[in-house]
């Protein structure tokens, strides 16, 4: 696909729109800037747009029924999330993201989710634990959905949730600057055949480490949990570097 006015459709699912606005620290999220920033950011996470696709800010601007200011400073918002280049003389488009630098963000966020992992087991209440077993059973019904969407952004609040009961804001806060770009990347890593599966058992795991306050395992298998979400995109041959990539 070339341009934006072929991903137009589908449901953005109401944990993308709260987790994207989130990360942005839109907090209104009710204006025409927001809609095309959700969707157009929905639908480059969930793979509708890809890696050097154009932006047709004429076309959105008549999706949405706006001028195309609204369009500019949503499409400037995606751009310092790393999301969208911006040229001169050119269209906007999906910004590529090299196979080394996916590398990087994956071995930082494995580090820091073993540390999330380790400080929820020292400070959860049996409570805190008992949110994130309903999170797993959630994500146990998008896989007999087979549903991987819905599963992605489950697995999403999953993650948050986690960061949140761990109650370190610093450690919040170097999270959410990875930004969109490792949502894009989670995206990819369980769409391919056998993720989701696999993904679902490692959670599994994980939270029966938490229930039994096993701190050393469980800062091991998140740690091993999101390694293997970079193996997958690895052997898949991703390179992010364009829709003409093979991914």
């Amino acid at each position: 696909m070339s341009t934006a006015e072929t991903t137009m459709s589908g449901p953005v699912h109401s944990l993308g729109r709260r987790e994207l606005l989130r990360v942005l620290n839109r907090t209104g999220g009710t204006s025409i800037v927001d809609e095309i920033i959700v969707k157009v950011g929905t639908d480059i996470i969930e793979g509708r747009l890809l890696p050097g696709d154009d932006l047709n800010s004429v076309e959105l601007a008549r999706t949405f029924g706006s001028s195309r200011t609204p369009v500019r400073e949503a499409l400037l918002t995606l751009e310092r999330e790393g999301f969208v280049e911006i040229s001169a003389h050119r269209r906007p488009r999906v910004a590529p993201l090299r196979i080394e630098e996916v590398r990087e963000l994956y071995r930082v966020r494995a580090h820091l989710y073993a540390l999330v992992s380790r400080e929820v087991v020292q400070v959860a209440a049996d409570a805190d634990i008992a949110r994130l077993r309903v999170l797993q059973e959630q994500l146990e019904q998008a896989v007999e959905d087979d549903d991987v969407d819905r599963y992605f952004w489950i697995n999403v609040h999953f993650r948050n949730t986690e960061a949140e009961i761990a109650g370190n804001r610093t450690l919040c806060r170097v999270l959410d600057s990875l930004g969109l770009r490792m949502l894009q990347l989670r995206h990819v890593s369980l769409s391919l055949p056998g993720r989701i599966q696999r993904s679902v058992e490692d959670h599994e795991r994980l939270v029966r480490a938490y229930e039994d306050r096993d701190a050393d395992l469980a800062a091991a298998l998140t740690s091993g949990l999101v390694m293997r979400g970079l193996a997958a995109i690895e052997r898949s041959g991703w390179t992010g570097l364009g829709s003409a990539d093979g991914r």
